[in-house]
């Protein structure tokens, strides 16, 4: 039996790898915001919880953040499955990140919020450029929150379309 050794691809710097993720210094995480999209005012009304290690990974970049509308670019490169096209899951992430983060919005900086269900349906495939994901509120309820997620290619044809449920949780005492 041989032992089969994987290599890494050449652009394998642009790509992101599992593993642990490291503790930021509040100001390596304040840039992580900043590159983001995050100003310190939005990462305040969202109670200090910023950007997500996975999204940050990913290169989610916020373009706008409401609780009834949000928007944010996903680049392809990196986030491919491996025939070259964007990841299913990706858009999927692209979704959750936008939903929960409009979410939270709307909870307000004392409640968290959680996903209880996302569903998605894949109209057409990418192989390059920036997906742009824009929430949209369903349903901004006291206990649950929904938000309807279209994701486009940079020509705005229509990539997939996701709806993503939050459960607010009562604050803690």
């Amino acid at each position: 039996m041989s032992e089969h050794t994987a290599t890494t691809p050449a652009a394998s710097d642009r790509v992101y790898r599992p593993g642990v993720t490291p503790e930021l210094s509040p100001a390596e995480l304040a840039a992580a915001c900043a590159e983001a999209g995050l100003t310190p005012e939005l990462v305040a009304a969202l109670g200090g919880a910023a950007i997500s290690p996975l999204a940050q990974k990913m290169g989610l970049r916020f373009l706008e953040l409401t609780a009834e509308r949000a928007v944010a670019t996903l680049p392809v490169a990196g986030n491919e499955q491996p025939v070259g096209l964007l990841h299913g899951g990706a858009h999927l992430v692209l979704a959750e990140s936008l939903g929960s983060m409009a979410a939270k919005i709307h909870a307000g900086p004392d409640r968290n919020v959680v996903g209880v269900e996302i569903s998605a349906t894949h109209h057409r495939a990418v192989r390059s450029g920036l997906v742009t994901g824009t929430a949209t509120a369903v349903h901004l309820g006291g206990t649950l929150v929904t938000h309807e997620v279209v994701m486009t290619d940079e020509q705005g044809r229509r990539l997939s379309t996701a709806r993503i449920t939050n459960l607010v949780l009562a604050p803690r005492p």
